[in-house]
C-alpha cells in the first residue's frame, strides 16, 4: 500500500462513480476536516476538483478553479454532479455542484489542464516569504486549546507558523493581517495539485492577526495553479489588505520546496462574529 492510499487526505476526497447517472460521484465528508461549524472550504474545493479531474481524462489538473459556498457542509454523505462545458486541446472547462440531502453546498467552475506538460517558463517579480527553518517555527501542538476545538483539521497538518505572525495566539495581534508558515500533511503524503486546493484555505484566518478570533465562513474561493509542486515542505502566506462591510479578502501564495510559486488564491469571507 502506498503512502497516498493511506493518506487521510485521499480518503477525504475519495469519490465513487454513480453507476446509473453520468457525471455523478458519491463522497463521504469526514469529521476530521471540520473548522468552526462546517467542513473546511479547501477540502470541499478539492473534492469538487477531484470529480472534474475524473471527467477530464486528458486534463487531470485544475488550473483555475472558483467555488461559491452556498451553505455550510457537515460530515456525512455528499453528492457531486459535474458537467463538462468544453473539452479543448489545452484546457477543459466544467462545473461541479456538491450537495447533501438535496441541499446545494458548493458550486464550482473550473478549467483543467495538464500541469506536467507545462513548458516551465516563469517570469515573476514575486519572492517567497522569508521564514525561519521549520524547527524554529511554532507547531500545532502549541496552538491554543480553543483553536484546536474549533478546527479539528489542524490535527491532520504538520503546520509550523512563523513566530513573527503568531502574536494573536498570545493576545497580541499585530494588526497587519498576515499569517505565514510551513505546511505539509502529518501522514507524509507529498503535495500535488489537488492538495494545493486544501492548502489555499489551511492556515488560521488572517482576521486572527487583526484581533478578531472566530470562524470566518468563506463566501468565494478562487485558486490559480502554476505547476506541480515538488516533494517536501510548502511555504504558505495569507494576507489581507481590506476589511469592510462585514467581509474581508484573503490572498494566499503557496511556494514549493524548489522555490517556485505553485499556486495563488483569493477568497472573500465573512468577518467573524463578535461572540
Amino acid at each position: 500500500m502506498t503512502t497516498a492510499t493511506r493518506s487521510e487526505f485521499d480518503q477525504g476526497i475519495a469519490l465513487t462513480r454513480h453507476p446509473d447517472e453520468a457525471g455523478r460521484y458519491d463522497a463521504e465528508l469526514g469529521t476530521g476536516w471540520q473548522i468552526g461549524g462546517g467542513v473546511n472550504g479547501g477540502l470541499l474545493l478539492a473534492v469538487a476538483g477531484h470529480a472534474l479531474s475524473l471527467e477530464h481524462e486528458q486534463h487531470p489538473d485544475p488550473v483555475s478553479i472558483s467555488g461559491y459556498y452556498l451553505s455550510a457542509s457537515t460530515p456525512g454523505p455528499a453528492t457531486v454532479r459535474t458537467e463538462v462545458l468544453r473539452a479543448g486541446r489545452g484546457l477543459s472547462t466544467g462545473t461541479a455542484s456538491l450537495s447533501q440531502d438535496g441541499v446545494e453546498r458548493l458550486r464550482v467552475v473550473a478549467s483543467h489542464g495538464d500541469l506536467a506538460a507545462a513548458d516551465g517558463e516563469v517570469r515573476t517579480s514575486a519572492t517567497p516569504p522569508q521564514l525561519p527553518p521549520p524547527d524554529q517555527c511554532i507547531g500545532v501542538e502549541h496552538a491554543p486549546k480553543q483553536l484546536i476545538e474549533q478546527a479539528a483539521l489542524l490535527e491532520r497538518f504538520d503546520l509550523r507558523l512563523d513566530p513573527a505572525t503568531v502574536g494573536w495566539a498570545l493576545g497580541q495581534p499585530s494588526g497587519q493581517g498576515r499569517i505565514q508558515g510551513w505546511f505539509r500533511l502529518r501522514d507524509g503524503r507529498e503535495p500535488d495539485p489537488l492538495l494545493l486546493l486544501l492548502v489555499a484555505d489551511a492556515l488560521p484566518p488572517v482576521t486572527f492577526d487583526l484581533g478578531m478570533p472566530g470562524w470566518a465562513p468563506t463566501v468565494e474561493l478562487t485558486v490559480h495553479l502554476r505547476a506541480k509542486p515538488a516533494p517536501g515542505w510548502l511555504r504558505v502566506v495569507h494576507a489581507t489588505r481590506n476589511l469592510a462591510g462585514g467581509y474581508f479578502e484573503e490572498d494566499a501564495e503557496i511556494w514549493d520546496e524548489a522555490g517556485r510559486l505553485v499556486a495563488q488564491s483569493r477568497q472573500l469571507a465573512r468577518v467573524p462574529r463578535a461572540d
